[in-house]
């Protein structure tokens, strides 16, 4: 267990502070960075018209879908206040996520859920879902600005390292992307309350993790995540998804397809 692991490390006061330091680096750096329209402004001085923000939330959750979405911000209309969902409050997401759906030339969300992301991997998955909501934005995109992936698709693009930071689009993508993500997690609380996902969204908590020591992992659990199929108690609903399978002769993740 991690408590435990911690405190059979016999790590002094410094070596836990370096730790702590190093955890948060990302965040300040991320704090440091500005979010702008440069690298849209780059596209449009290049000749694109419809340049698309793309961004993923969700990749290092043990539970449910990983969430993207796309947004085609209008050049005309400024939406102050955007950068990296994770620096935002909970409250001032949900502001700005009514804003960039207001003022923007189009947006689109697109989910791919546990079962799939079981099949081919989170990263891949990721990008999966990136590119369906590049699919399914109502205008179509002439170039596109992502998160620090490319995607496969025939539209010229860059990958931007930190994009969520730097990008105004990427931002607006990463916001509508996380408020609608939370929601879709929130729902299903009452259904499974048993691993406080209302409140850890579905990331590793010490709650969340205890709980699935204790319960084992829900049908909506990333099974191919260590914590979730480390679990010593196995979901029975599983377990008889699992017998079916057997008895009709065909591979589990088809049948969690």
């Amino acid at each position: 267990m991690p408590s435990s692991k911690s405190k059979s490390t016999g790590c002094s006061g410094d070596e836990k502070g370096a730790r702590i330091s190093a955890s948060a680096a990302k965040l300040r750096l991320l704090k440091k960075l500005r979010c702008t329209l440069r690298f849209e402004k780059l596209a449009w001085a290049n000749g694109a018209k419809l340049v698309a923000g793309v961004d993923e939330v969700g990749r290092g959750s043990l539970f449910g879908p990983v969430v993207a979405a796309a947004v085609i911000l209008d050049p005309a209309y400024r939406i102050r206040g955007l950068r990296d969902s994770k620096l935002l409050p909970a409250e001032r997401r949900e502001e700005l996520a009514v804003r960039i759906r207001e003022h923007s030339i189009a947006w689109a969300i697109a989910a791919v859920d546990s079962a799939r992301i079981d099949q081919i991997n989170i990263y891949q998955a990721s990008r999966l879902a990136m590119l369906h909501a590049v699919q399914q934005l109502v205008c179509a995109p002439d170039y596109l600005l992502a998160d620090a992936v490319k995607l496969d698709c025939e539209l010229p693009q860059r990958a931007i390292i930190h994009g969520d930071a730097l990008s105004a689009s990427i931002a607006a993508a990463s916001i509508i992307a996380k408020v609608e993500r939370d929601r879709m997690i929130a729902a299903w609380d009452p259904v499974f309350p048993n691993y406080g996902l209302a409140s850890n969204k579905g990331y590793s908590t010490p709650h969340h993790l205890a709980a699935l020591r204790e319960h084992g992992p829900s049908p909506l659990h990333r099974l191919s995540f260590a914590p979730v199929w480390d679990a010593p108690v196995p979901q029975e609903v599983l377990s008889f998804m699992r017998e079916e399978a057997e008895d009709a002769a065909l591979p589990l993740v088809r049948a969690r397809a």
